[in-house]
């Protein structure tokens, strides 16, 4: 029997082919540095609430995908130690504040093996679930996500995590272009900016879903198999 979300702007997915086994939640760059105590973003002096606002709803979606048999994805931004990865042009930006292999609170900014570039400890992988690491905003830029995601026949993605307007919406087109059914979790997502937010879920699902399908949290647990 078809399955569908209560979503915005009509039920998600077209197809109502959303099952478990063919559907992955996806978890974007929920680290430390951008979300956790301590942290670049907490320690910079920046809102913090706003980012770790998804925290709550993102662990019952885990909860609920790790009993039905949903696959999780988590992902990090973040680049090698010898910055051999990280573009010049992305590296400059940032000034007057801190730039990309600066030292941080957390050790140096968005390196991989730095304690700000971890996953916040609330919604830690457990194993099974893949965690990947990605140079750039959009999950599909310099990974294999794409073999991994056919390896699994996950055709559906469930997006959730930081921030909405950049990295959560670049991987989302990334895989619109792609052919996955896409739809964003409102509650499991945040910006720094309330307005960015805003504006992104209203084009994401502008057009009749041109990029994709928005819902809450409730929403996807009322779906998902008792």
């Amino acid at each position: 029997m078809p399955v569908h979300l209560n979503s915005v702007p009509y039920p998600w997915p077209y197809d109502g082919q959303f099952t478990p086994a063919n559907t992955a939640l996806v978890i974007i760059d929920m680290q430390t540095d951008f979300c956790g105590v301590g942290g670049y973003v907490d320690k910079m002096g920046y809102d913090l609430s706003q980012t770790r606002a998804p925290i709550e709803p993102l662990k019952q979606l885990l909860a609920e995908a790790r009993r039905t048999g949903l696959h999780v994805i988590h992902t990090r931004e973040g680049h090698r130690p010898d910055l051999s990865d990280c573009p010049p042009a992305k590296r400059l930006r940032g000034a007057p504040g801190l730039r990309i292999g600066d030292a941080g609170p957390m050790g140096r900014l968005l390196l991989q093996g730095e304690p700000g570039h971890a996953i916040i400890p609330e919604l830690a992988p457990v194993d099974g679930e893949l965690v990947l690491d990605k140079p750039g905003k959009g999950a599909f830029y310099g990974t294999d996500l794409q073999a991994r995601l056919a390896e699994r026949g996950i055709t559906h993605l469930v997006f959730t995590g930081v921030t909405n307007e950049v990295c959560v919406q670049t991987t989302m087109r990334e895989a619109n272009d792609r052919g996955y059914d896409c739809v964003l979790i409102e509650d499991a997502t945040e910006s720094y900016f309330p307005e960015f937010k805003a504006a992104t879920l209203a084009m994401v699902r502008a057009q009749g879903a041109i990029v994709g399908w928005t819902a809450t949290s409730t929403d996807l647990i009322a779906a998902l198999p008792g």
